[in-house]
């Protein structure tokens, strides 16, 4: 978490929670499209996270490799693509 952003800790298990959430969303047909707006809205929400691990990546060798961090940027979008797909365009 960027340490510009306060409560980190509060946020990384809300967020979290979040994405548990939405995933059982996404399975339910009354919420699916729901779920689906709120997963794309936490993708765009923890980006900015996302580009610090990146920027910062000898901070989290024990994470991940530089390239597997960088790699998951241009990830989210294809993520975000495939939840709109799945459940909003094509729920």
């Amino acid at each position: 978490m960027p340490p510009y952003i306060p409560n980190a800790r509060a946020l990384i298990l809300i967020s979290g929670a979040c994405e548990i959430l939405g995933g059982i969303g996404v399975m339910l047909p009354f919420s699916h499209v729901a779920a689906g707006w709120g997963l794309i809205a936490l993708l765009v929400a923890v980006f900015p996270a996302n580009l610090y691990m990146a920027t910062e990546a000898g901070r989290f060798r024990s994470v991940a490799p530089a390239w597997a961090l960088w790699a998951r940027l241009p990830l989210q979008a294809v993520l975000i693509f495939w939840v709109y797909r799945a459940c909003i365009d094509g729920g």
